[in-house]
């Protein structure tokens, strides 16, 4: 579970050039939500981010949030000069929100993948608009409450953190 003290990206963790590596890779960000609606093959960079970050996952929990998410480092770096900094709502905290917002992602990424998918041009594009949507939802809640509240209801962040979790109590069960 998210707690509200937790730093996303450890300002002590230095990447290459000594720049943290979230912020190395926030160019990814409008790369694909920009970039994407001219090039939606660049969609498929979602799907290889989202393939790592749950391999990941299996030994870090959310390291991929901390220190390699370009839509966080985005937050960390843009939005954060911008928002209103109001407590995240506690709502958003709640297991059963985080997963109902899972399964409503999953629900419509499923959908369209089934109904639209025809071409490799279309799913890249389907994955484009996912990133876009949700960048636009985390913008909009950065502003009015804490510049990282997304964060807090991230479909990938909660499978991070449910994956990581099974991992321990398997290997505890050995």
């Amino acid at each position: 579970m998210i707690k509200k003290s937790q730093n996303y990206h450890s300002p002590s963790h230095k990447g290459l050039a000594g720049v943290p590596p979230a912020a190395a890779m926030v160019w990814l960000l409008p790369l694909i939500v920009i970039a994407g609606l001219f090039f939606p093959l660049l969609g498929y960079l979602v799907i290889l981010m989202m393939a790592f970050l749950l391999v990941l996952s299996f030994s870090s929990g959310r390291l991929w949030c901390r220190q390699f998410c370009p839509r966080g480092a985005f937050l960390d770096i843009i939005l954060s000069r911008f928002s209103l900094n109001r407590p995240i709502p506690t709502l958003f905290t709640r297991q059963w929100f985080r997963w109902t917002v899972l399964m409503m992602m999953f629900i419509f990424l499923s959908y369209r993948l089934v109904c639209c998918a025809r071409s490799p041009l279309a799913i890249g594009a389907i994955f484009v608009m996912m990133c876009l949507v949700t960048t636009l939802i985390a913008i909009v809640l950065g502003i009015f409450t804490k510049h990282r509240c997304w964060c807090s209801i991230c479909p990938m962040g909660t499978l991070q953190e449910k994956i990581n979790k099974l991992n321990k109590n398997k290997n505890i069960d050995k």
